[in-house]
């Protein structure tokens, strides 16, 4: 038939046309494993550098303690957390001539009452008072905890203190010194996670001790960024107020960094000490890690998109895993995944004992995988919007806030 010829040729552009995109397919794929060598090479140079960063950062010299102003230190309190009579205590334990500690709680029911009205009158009411007040200022459940204790505060040096810190006696001095300047708008702290105990609580632990408090490090040496750490901050209370209150900073999902942005974009100074401090790691189940990584990461893009999107050229381990797996018959291929786990271990071991941080040593093995968890939070930050905060779903506007998801909201 006449019509035989024509199928067959058609049958034959429809087979090269098919090779034809099969082949570009898998051009393109190979295009896209050789850049995999770009983050795997960032990577090895970033995590070199922390090395030298962190210990330039912790050579810097401590302010002297002769600035001692009385403080009011608010310490928000909430449940039963782990080891958490102790670590209350050791705000109570200062060496410091004037100073107050309000534990803020705002729950009557909340066990965690027991504990901080034991310390009360065991250590006195005169230094330790006890606000249990129901503030419902916006969102965020620790500024609302903090705003009840601010109301029977009477000293203008503000510290604000996580209930999981655990401090040296030192503490108060040391963060308060830097206030003496009054160009220093607020004084914060670097923080390690300790006293893991399951591996999600340990993947925690090495997001923290091994990749964030580094970046931490290593963007105030060089000077790309700065910082202020939630669970450790001093600030004058005449200051807190120019700045729009703690109330301004309740509808925000992370409101340290809000509390930050205030005041070095106000012209103030923002100082990190070079002095660590210890907060103990408390997840009650495994999606409590993988919850609060993600809300971490949608934050941080939001709050700077450019710079959270610039993080995935130095995220070396998945796209060194993803580069050998491409070139799997290659023996150089699994080669650079050697080169770069080895870096990897060598810098983050040598941090961690700058750091002090034995517990990052004892779980290194999971390093790799806390590495590649993380490229997904980062992808995962892109395409989610919402969180859920108490039980209560909220969506994720520009800057960081939080406003209450309508019923129809996915994202």
């Amino acid at each position: 038939m006449a019509i035989a010829p024509s199928a067959r040729v058609r049958g034959r552009h429809c087979s090269s046309d098919g090779d034809w995109i099969g082949v570009n397919v898998g051009q393109w794929w190979e295009i896209l494993s050789w850049l995999c060598l770009l983050p795997i090479a960032g990577g090895i140079v970033y995590n070199l550098l922390t090395v030298v960063t962190t210990k330039i950062f912790l050579g810097r010299s401590l302010p002297k303690q002769d600035f001692q102003p009385g403080v009011s230190v608010l310490k928000p309190v909430r449940g039963l957390e782990k080891n958490l009579e102790v670590n209350l205590r050791t705000i109570a334990q200062q060496n410091y001539p004037a100073y107050e500690v309000i534990y803020c709680v705002q729950d009557p029911e909340d066990p965690a009452l027991a504990v901080v009205k034991k310390l009360q009158a065991e250590l006195g009411s005169e230094k330790i008072i006890v606000a249990v007040d129901q503030v419902e200022q916006g969102a965020n459940g620790k500024v609302n905890n903090l705003l009840g204790g601010l109301k029977q505060a009477k000293y203008d040096i503000l510290v604000i203190s996580d209930s999981d810190t655990h401090l040296r006696p030192d503490y108060l001095a040391t963060i308060v010194s830097p206030l003496a300047d009054p160009l220093v708008g607020c004084v914060t702290t670097p923080f390690k996670l300790t006293q893991a105990q399951t591996w999600y609580e340990a993947l925690e632990l090495l997001t923290i001790n091994a990749d964030f408090m580094p970046s931490v490090l290593f963007a105030e040496v060089t000077g790309a960024s700065k910082a202020c750490l939630g669970p450790s901050i001093a600030i004058r209370r005449s200051t807190l107020a120019q700045l729009g209150g703690l109330t301004a900073l309740a509808d925000y999902l992370v409101e340290d960094f809000e509390l930050g942005r205030r005041v070095w974009t106000s012209g103030l100074k923002m100082v990190l000490l070079p002095y660590v401090i210890d907060a103990v790691v408390d997840l009650g189940q495994w999606q409590s890690w993988w919850s609060h990584q993600i809300y971490w990461d949608q934050n941080t893009y939001l709050a700077r998109p450019a710079p959270f999107l610039a993080t995935v050229i130095i995220r070396a381990v998945p796209f060194a895993l993803v580069f050998s797996l491409c070139h799997w018959s290659e023996p150089w291929a699994w080669l650079i995944l050697l080169i770069t786990l080895a870096i990897r271990y060598g810098t983050a071991a040598t941090v961690a004992r700058q750091l002090e941080d034995g517990e990052s040593l004892r779980y290194l093995a999971l390093l790799p995988l806390r590495d590649c968890c993380g490229l997904i939070f980062w992808a995962l930050s892109f395409s989610q919007r919402q969180v859920l905060w108490r039980g209560i779903p909220y969506r994720l506007t520009k800057g960081g806030k939080m406003v209450l998801a309508s019923p129809t909201s996915k994202n």
